[in-house]
């Protein structure tokens, strides 16, 4: 797949198909990746902890 092709896809992606979170669902900003598949994440209030993907 060439870039162009690729690129027109990921922006298809982004316009048309928005995911909204569930309620016990939330976005959070990653901080910092300390290893092992966890990520340190902040919430919009401002508690910190450790998630994993």
């Amino acid at each position: 797949m060439s870039r162009a092709t690729k690129r027109k896809h990921v922006t298809r992606e982004v316009l048309e198909e928005r995911v909204v979170p569930a309620p016990q669902q939330r976005i959070v900003r990653v901080l910092s990746s300390p290893g092992n598949n966890l990520h340190e994440v902040e919430t919009a209030d401002g508690s910190r902890f450790l998630a994993s993907m």
